[in-house]
C-alpha cells in the first residue's frame, strides 16, 4: 500500500522534487462541528483535501476533493490561509514523489450528503472543537485547524 510520510524540518527527509499547489477545505455543519477525515495513506485525522487540477479553480477544487472524500458537498466560504513553508515535504512511497508544501486552506459549510469513506479516508465524522486536540494528526494539519479554530479574523500566510 502506498503511504504518505510527512517531514518537518528533518535532515533525513529527502529532497524536494516537486511542488504541486492543493487546498484543503475546514468545512463545519450547522452545529459548528468539523468535517475530518482518517487517511488510508498515514492514518493520521485531516480536513480533507487535495491537488489542484488543470482547468480547476481552488474553490472548484475543494468542493469536489471534500466530496470524492467525505461525501458531502459543501460550499466555499472563507480563506483560513496559505502554507507554503519548505521546511515541510511530504514523501509518497508510490512513486518517489518528495512534495514540498504548498497548500491553500479555505472554510466551508456542508451543504448536502452525510460523512461516507473513500479510498482516500478509512473514517469521515463530525468532530466537534474539543475533541480536536485528542485526534492524531500531522504536525502541519494541527497547526491549520489550530488557525482556523483561533479566528484571528486575518488569513495566515506562510
Amino acid at each position: 500500500m502506498s503511504r504518505r510520510i510527512d517531514y518537518y524540518d528533518d535532515p533525513d527527509a529527502p529532497a524536494p522534487n516537486s511542488l504541486v499547489p492543493s487546498v484543503n477545505v475546514v468545512v463545519t455543519n450547522d452545529a459548528d462541528d468539523i468535517l475530518m477525515i482518517r487517511r488510508t495513506d498515514n492514518d493520521n485525522w485531516a480536513v480533507p483535501g487535495g491537488a489542484i487540477d488543470l482547468g480547476e479553480s481552488l474553490p472548484a477544487a475543494g468542493i469536489r476533493e471534500t466530496l470524492e472524500e467525505t461525501g458531502v458537498l459543501c460550499e466555499i466560504t472563507g480563506l483560513v490561509g496559505t502554507y507554503t513553508d519548505p521546511r515541510h515535504v511530504i514523501f509518497y512511497t508510490s512513486n518517489g514523489e518528495a512534495r514540498q508544501e504548498f497548500s491553500i486552506v479555505l472554510t466551508g459549510r456542508a451543504v448536502s450528503g452525510e460523512p461516507t469513506p473513500s479510498d482516500e479516508s478509512r473514517e469521515v465524522r463530525w468532530v466537534t472543537r474539543d475533541e480536536v486536540d485528542g485526534l492524531t494528526m500531522d504536525r502541519s494539519m494541527r497547526l491549520r485547524i489550530g488557525h482556523f479554530l483561533s479566528a484571528a479574523g486575518k488569513p495566515h500566510i506562510g
